[in-house]
């Protein structure tokens, strides 16, 4: 209770200090503040709660740094896959792609969470976002002087793949000591929202801009955008990992001289939970993730161009955006595991149904609904990881989230590449989303225990 609320209620104010209130404007008022209380309870209901935001203006600075940069990432995301198929007329090419990426996510995914439980994790965010901007303003470059070599593009994406791998680690292990514990869950919506405004815009403004201008007006927009992430993790405090003896040497607050990677896997051998939770977002991204067949689906299925796909990468976004400002339900839920198992079985069957889809509006609103399950799926596999891991392990485990979350669509890009080149864009999208159901009843029959999963009594 605030200070002068409980000084308050210690000592009442004298009778002369409380004016009467006349009779008319009594009788109105219970309606009125009734109707307006009950809105008000309503909309902190439902909408996601801003509290990390009112409180932390560091958590608030990185926020909108984050939503700021990230909308120009995928701005360039997008540029890149339109250029590949521009220049090959492969969705193979474009698949590859992903493939690129996976190879450095997955081994500096993991070694830049080791680095971020060893260094000041400020210091390391920036060397990872200056290298982000550099590579954005590269790929501008290489635009403008007309270079048509697709080696260049998977290059570049195969950097960049190397920089986020150092920046997200350390980036993602600030954030509970930004925020206290009772605000993670809302913290990690809104991190959710921000994530989901870059693909939502992202894509919109990166279609239009290639359609009006070029790739390199999307690449050059994403080198500026960076500045904002930049500012943020410039105005952070030192932040170096506090040991709790959990990492393996016990030494104290700066003393450790290493973090080992294999530390981290060993960690996570005895949490069949966490384990299970890295293992359904896999199932989703590798077998259900259609980005890939995007320019193919736009051009044969849907007869549009640039700004058709577009419209086709930012629909799960728009989905997963409007999941995340209704977060407000998601205190209440207690069966963090049973809520991850819906939702993953959601993705899959809208994944489905869009390659299904002969009319651009209906493909639409199921790449929303994807996009909205996998919002849902996100929160509660992001708290169920962070309540169960130390602040000395919070950069190997975000390495290991690092990996699955970014390196698992590089993977399914590949996949439906691969089966779209074999067999149609249509077979691939719908194939995917399917086996993405499969293996997760597999899995959940596997680990009965992560549908048990309760936060009331977590056992990672």
């Amino acid at each position: 209770m605030p200070k002068e609320q409980t000084s308050s209620a210690a000592k009442p104010p004298p009778p002369e200090s409380i004016a009467p209130v006349p009779a008319p404007a009594a009788a109105a008022a219970p309606a009125s503040s009734g109707s307006s209380g009950r809105l008000r309870r309503l909309a902190r209901t439902a909408l996601a709660d801003v509290t990390p935001l009112r409180t932390s203006a560091h958590f608030r600075r990185l926020w909108f740094g984050q939503s700021v940069s990230s909308v120009g990432q995928q701005m360039t995301a997008l540029a890149i896959s339109v250029q590949v198929y521009a220049l090959t007329g492969s969705p193979f090419a474009t698949g590859l792609v992903g493939l690129c990426s996976l190879i450095p996510l997955v081994a500096f995914g993991l070694y830049g969470g080791a680095i971020a439980d060893t260094m000041d994790r400020r210091k390391l965010g920036l060397y990872g976002a200056s290298g982000l901007a550099v590579l954005s303003a590269a790929l501008a470059g290489q635009a403008f002087l007309g270079v048509r070599q697709v080696w260049v593009l998977y290059l570049v994406v195969a950097l960049q793949a190397v920089c986020f791998a150092l920046n997200a680690p350390a980036r993602a292990s600030m954030v509970p000591r930004l925020v206290p514990a009772e605000q993670l869950p809302a913290a990690n919506a809104l991190s959710t929202v921000s994530m989901n405004l870059g693909l939502t815009v992202g894509p919109m403004l990166g279609g239009l801009l290639i359609g009006v201008w070029s790739y390199q007006a999307a690449y050059l927009v994403d080198a500026i955008a960076f500045s904002a992430s930049l500012y943020a993790m410039w105005r952070l405090p030192s932040m170096r990992p506090q040991s709790s003896g959990s990492g393996g040497d016990g030494k104290a607050d700066g003393a450790r001289p290493r973090a080992s990677v294999l530390d981290g896997l060993r960690f996570l051998k005895d949490r069949p939970n966490l384990r299970m939770s890295f293992m359904a977002d896999l199932a989703a991204m590798v077998f259900g993730m259609p980005r890939a067949l995007f320019p193919a689906l736009a051009l044969l299925l849907f007869h549009g161009d640039a700004r058709t796909v577009g419209l086709l990468a930012a629909a799960p976004a728009v989905g997963a955006l409007l999941g995340a400002l209704f977060s407000g339900w998601v205190s209440r839920v207690h069966r963090h595991g049973l809520a991850v198992i819906c939702a993953v079985l959601a993705w899959g069957l809208s994944i489905a149904g869009f390659g299904l889809a002969r009319h651009l509006w209906l493909g639409l609103l199921l790449l929303a609904v994807a996009g909205a399950s996998d919002t849902v799926s996100m929160i509660f596999r992001n708290t169920i990881m962070q309540a169960a891991a130390p602040d000395d392990m919070r950069g190997r485990l975000q390495g290991v989230f690092v990996v699955v979350v970014a390196g698992g669509p590089r993977l399914g890009d590949f996949e439906s590449g691969t089966v779209a080149q074999l067999t149609s864009p249509t077979f691939s999208a719908v194939s995917g989303g399917l086996a993405c159901v499969a293996v997760m009843l597999l899995l959940t029959a596997r680990y009965p225990s992560f549908a048990r999963y309760d936060s009331r009594h977590p056992t990672p």
